[in-house]
């Protein structure tokens, strides 16, 4: 095997590390666009809610289920044309972006859902009751005692983020998952893809450490 920074030159593991960065962050933050109402909304039309409502929850479960069933690869070659549309092309980190963000969408809807359920429907109960109105109850009372566990879930959400650009590598998507596929699987380098393999563990471990932390910190329980 080379020496590790002969093969970090050799492949531009850096210029494949801030690619990956890149697609995680923004892809994660228009997924919370995307599916954190989803996921609100799913709340508050169950049995029982806000704005109970049977149809809609319904429809909104079915939207979240049928989306998180897609498999990654396939969903990447299915929306070709939007990516088409919205980027110009179906190929490079920005490319990745689009597909990313809707996977992840319906993944973080079921986790804001789940975060959200747990707040007590006693605290809820009490809100209407002092006249809290629905927005309020949602961003003053649901956020605030649901807040940890949505921290925790975006640390979730950004590693399963890592694994689905990881897998766009092998379509063009960049990052690292482009070059343990192009400079690794391609011309039967081991040592390029276990170096890659590593940088993604740690850079997985690190969200989550991070992620933890913050949580710890913003618990008021």
């Amino acid at each position: 095997m080379k020496d590790l920074f002969s093969i970090l030159s050799e492949v531009d593991l850096f210029k494949g590390l801030l690619e990956t960065l890149y697609m995680i962050i923004v892809s994660t933050l228009i997924a919370y666009i995307i599916g954190f109402p989803l996921g609100v909304f799913t709340v508050l039309t169950e049995k029982d809610g806000l704005l109970e409502n049977k149809i809609i929850h319904k429809i909104l479960n079915v939207i979240i289920n049928v989306g998180r069933s897609i498999p990654f690869i396939i969903l990447i070659i299915i929306i070709i044309p939007f990516t088409n549309l919205i980027v110009g092309k179906s190929w490079g980190p920005t490319a990745t972006i689009v597909s990313l963000s809707i996977a992840a969408s319906f993944f973080v809807g079921r986790i804001v859902e789940q975060s959200l359920s747990e707040v007590s429907k006693g605290i809820i109960e009490t809100s209407v009751c002092m006249g809290a109105t629905i927005p309020k109850i949602v961003f003053k009372v649901y956020l605030g005692e649901a807040l940890p566990s949505i921290i925790k879930g975006i640390s979730i959400t950004m590693i399963n983020i890592v694994g689905y650009s990881a897998m766009a590598g092998a379509v063009g998507g960049g990052g690292l998952g482009d070059i343990a596929i192009k400079y690794g699987y391609h011309n039967f380098r081991t040592d390029v893809m276990i170096v890659t393999l590593i940088v993604i563990v740690l850079l997985v471990q690190i969200i989550q450490i991070l992620f933890d932390f913050i949580s710890k910190k913003v618990d008021r329980r």
